[in-house]
């Protein structure tokens, strides 16, 4: 949770389910609110260039990436540091840029400390790997042919091509709007172009593709690296979606759509070098740069531990009722039971001294019953609780003050009034408490650490070894891209497994 004040935001893809709608309606509950950002910090991007005498930037490009880079990274919880894996990914991005079209082109690398699967540029040559995407890929190849993906889409100037479209597009509508005074006409003019702009954009991929194998066979590298990453991030987004809700930060298919016909697309392009076997994957020193990686939550945005979340910087913690499956989403922890009722936790910065009665009651609530507010104690801590109803949804709100400057939010939701809405707000709030100084400084992150395969060892015994996730060997299977059915590598080959 490095937001845990942004509300209003929505898991991707929430809409497309029941839970999602849930969530839009706990989204639409809160008119307005005060609220507290927990910000990353971050750093001036690693700088790698495929010649000495690098190409001058596009004084535009490089303005526009200059300015989008702090809100990238601070979007995406600041900057991941980690000498190793920075070597490592120096190496395997220098390779790349030295094959690429145009190795003149100076990149500027940034790994984001986030547990999405994702990797995107801006103009400029700002490129941008998350820690998430880092930790499935299982060896040098994959990363390469991701990262050349995106140095494609700088070299072939897709960014700006793109912006100039979506540009013609709004002012086409506008004029149609404004001009012809014709807002239905201006919006179906709009829907129209934004239809076009899509298939640009899925042009774009295709041809970003296309780059990106070149580059990494021109390097050496498995060509087919690409259609392999590509169908292994298809299986773990599966799994991920397997769970209740989703982060709402976009991942790589969904930021780059990916479609059988797309992975067959970078199989015929792999062609083009030789038969499947040919090229380097450089497995093994791959595995060891990302040995010790974070897994998942980093300990700026706490820890979900089955029912259990758990925040050391902010010293607070929860448990939700069994059946429920928690999520701990970028802008906040969100949760759904069995009967359907679902849960977010946030957080208000109100003044010291804030009533929070007055709080509740100010207006950020929709259909609030103010006969209803209530205030009690949990585990010593002030608080105060109320019903609403709007828009065919039935709300529970429980604020807390944890502090002088710390005060946090539950908001239950269910389309009915169920017995089980109001046990879970009940069981969840009173098990809300401060963590003690020593239990905050005992929690640690998961992270990524490689094994090698012994004598006797099995899928099922190495996924015993794996802690603190959830289906620990279906996911396994997953970041070390085992089909199913299939066994572990041989012996003396490295896998990942997550551990504290």
């Amino acid at each position: 949770m490095a937001d845990i004040g942004a509300v209003g935001a929505v898991p991707r893809n929430a809409d497309r389910s029941r839970f999602g709608r849930i969530i839009l309606v706990l989204a639409s509950l809160v008119l307005a609110g005060c609220t507290t950002t927990l910000e990353g910090t971050y750093g001036p991007p690693q700088t790698v260039a495929g010649a000495a005498n690098p190409a001058p930037v596009d004084p535009v490009q490089a303005k526009i990436g200059a300015e989008e880079h702090p809100r990238i990274v601070a979007n995406f919880g600041g900057v991941y540091h980690d000498d190793k894996l920075e070597k490592t990914l120096a190496r395997i991005v220098g390779r790349a840029v030295a094959a690429s079209d145009d190795p003149s082109q100076s990149y500027r690398i940034t790994i984001l400390n986030s547990p999405s699967v994702n990797a995107f540029a801006l103009p400029g040559g700002y490129l941008y790997v998350t820690r998430g995407l880092l930790a499935l890929a299982n060896d040098s190849s994959e990363v390469a042919a991701v990262i050349s993906h995106e140095m494609g889409h700088v070299t072939a100037n897709h960014a700006m091509q793109r912006q100039e479209k979506a540009r013609a597009a709004m002012i086409v509508s506008r004029v149609v709007t404004d001009v012809l005074q014709n807002d239905d006409a201006g919006q179906l003019a709009l829907a129209s172009s934004q239809r076009t702009l899509a298939a640009f954009s899925q042009q774009q991929e295709l041809e970003a593709d296309a780059i990106g194998v070149r580059t990494i066979g021109k390097a050496g590298y498995d060509p087919f690296a690409a259609a392999r990453f590509l169908d292994q991030m298809g299986r773990y987004a599966a799994y991920k979606s397997a769970g209740t809700l989703q982060d709402k930060q976009p991942d790589f298919l969904a930021t780059h759509p990916a479609t059988p016909q797309r992975v067959e697309f970078a199989v015929r392009a792999a062609r083009q070098f030789g038969a499947p076997g040919i090229g380097e994957v450089d497995r093994d020193r791959y595995l060891m740069g990302i040995d010790g990686i974070v897994y998942g939550d980093d300990p700026s945005q706490g820890f979900v531990r089955g029912k259990l979340f758990l925040h050391p910087s902010l010293g607070v913690g929860f448990a939700v009722p069994d059946g429920f499956v928690l999520d701990n989403t970028s802008d906040a922890v969100l949760a759904t039971g069995p009967d359907g009722t679902a849960l977010r936790f946030d957080g208000a910065n109100l003044p010291p001294g804030t009533s929070l009665t007055d709080y509740l009651a100010s207006g950020w609530v929709n259909g609030l019953d103010k006969a209803s507010i209530r205030t009690f104690t949990v585990n010593g801590l002030e608080a105060v609780s109320a019903r609403a109803q709007a828009k065919g949804w039935v709300f529970r709100i429980a604020v807390i003050r944890a502090g002088d400057a710390a005060t946090y939010r539950f908001i239950f939701a269910n389309e009915s009034d169920t017995p089980g809405l109001e046990k879970a707000t009940a069981a969840t709030v009173q098990s809300f408490r401060k963590l003690t100084p020593q239990e905050a400084a005992s929690l640690q992150p998961l992270r990524i650490r490689i094994v090698t395969v012994q004598p006797g060892d099995t899928v099922d015994t190495m996924a015993a070894r794996m802690q603190g996730v959830d289906r620990p060997r279906d996911l396994f299977l997953v970041l070390n891209d085992i089909k199913p059915g299939a066994g572990l590598p041989a012996i003396g080959e490295k896998v990942k497994i997550v551990h504290d």
